[in-house]
């Protein structure tokens, strides 16, 4: 299980050195990760394992016509990424125009149980910003469960 926000830099190929507790959870299960376009201008991050199980929910889930757009616009703009020696994924070049980067080269790698987002740090605050109001609606809720 994936947790916590970690600030990564970039380096001028667009890699970033995975975080340590993170990077043996992912290495666990092989050396490469899938990468593909998420919400709000992030990136979601799964490892190999867990991209098969997305794969095999989305074929026994969606009817002919919902896979065929799955595989269209989700699965044709995915990019694997290896996990290099020194702990570094590269952001295909294509995938990284999706997620802006400001001129610090930094991102915001967010844990979410079994996978990751990456994001623009900026982005990131607005976002978490602009949620506010709807997490502390469901406070209550959430704390019960903790």
């Amino acid at each position: 299980m994936f947790a916590g926000e970690y600030l990564c830099k970039l380096d001028e190929k667009g890699r970033f050195i995975v975080p340590s507790p993170i990077r043996e959870q992912l290495e666990a299960d092989g050396q490469t990760v899938m990468l593909l376009k998420g919400s709000d201008q992030s990136l979601l991050i799964y490892s190999t394992k867990e991209w098969e199980k997305v794969l095999e929910r989305t074929r026994t889930s969606l009817d002919e016509d919902q896979s065929r757009l799955f595989m269209h616009y989700v699965v044709s703009e995915a990019g694997p990424s290896d996990i290099d020696k020194t702990g570094r994924i590269l952001i295909p070049s294509r995938l990284r125009k999706l997620v802006p980067v400001d001129e610090d080269q930094e991102i915001i790698l967010v844990g979410l149980y079994h996978r990751m987002e990456i994001w623009n740090p900026s982005d990131w605050r607005r976002y978490i910003a602009r949620t506010e109001d709807r997490y502390e609606q469901n406070m209550a809720k959430i704390q019960n469960l903790l």
